[in-house]
Order: structure tokens, then C-alpha cells, then sequence
């Protein structure tokens, strides 16, 4: 099993910037991608960036540029910096993670609200 624990959500003006943290424990030695993903009120949940255990990463188009995720050293907390934030950026935003061998992401964490006022 493997837990993941968000935090760093908060209300900011629109340009401002916050940083989410994912701490992951239990047994994280098989995970090899983490994600941020993010819900808004009415729309799909939709992935908005990944990071793979080797540290390649990936963005969703509309938060090249403004957002950039990273991991510690030992793959036990992910972050994702969100820089120039726009209102379309309010969500609750989730991490998870996607194991080895899986076709998905496995385990989520319970969310932290990000909102953005104009």
C-alpha cells in the first residue's frame, strides 16, 4: 500500500504563486510515476503534470511554462511550484501515484483546494 498526503493549497490572487507538496509513504519502492491531477467544480478530472522516478517529466499545455514538478532525492515528496496562476487554475488538486507494471494510477491522495481570485 502506498499513502500520498497533500498540502500547500491555499487562496491566492491571480499571478501569484504557490508550491503543493506530496508526502508518499508506505511501499512507494514500486512506484515509478507520480502525477498531479486537478478537478474543477463541473469538469473532468484532468492530469497536469507527471514525474517519473527517473525525473522526466511532463505538462499538460495549459501550465507550460507557469507550473514545474520535482521530487526529493529519495522519491518520498513531490512538488509541484505554481507560478503566474490564473482563475482557470482553481481546483482541487490530487497526487498520485501509478506503480510498475500498472496501466494507471493506483493510489490518490485526498486533495488540497487551490483557488485563484481575479
Amino acid at each position: 500500500q502506498v499513502q500520498l498526503v497533500e498540502s500547500g493549497g491555499g487562496l491566492v490572487q491571480t499571478g501569484g504563486s504557490l508550491r503543493l507538496s506530496c508526502v508518499i509513504s508506505g511501499s512507494f519502492y514500486n512506484v515509478y510515476i507520480v502525477g498531479w491531477h486537478r478537478q474543477a467544480p463541473g469538469k473532468q478530472r484532468e492530469l497536469v503534470a507527471q514525474i517519473r522516478r527517473g525525473g522526466s517529466t511532463n505538462y499538460v499545455d495549459s501550465v507550460k511554462g507557469r507550473f514545474t514538478i520535482s521530487k526529493d532525492t529519495t522519491w518520498n515528496t513531490v512538488y509541484l511550484q505554481m507560478d503566474s496562476l490564473k482563475p482557470e487554475d482553481t481546483a482541487v488538486y490530487y497526487c498520485a501515484a501509478l506503480e510498475s507494471g500498472s496501466s494507471g494510477y493506483s493510489y490518490w491522495g485526498q486533495g488540497t483546494q487551490v483557488t485563484v481570485t481575479s
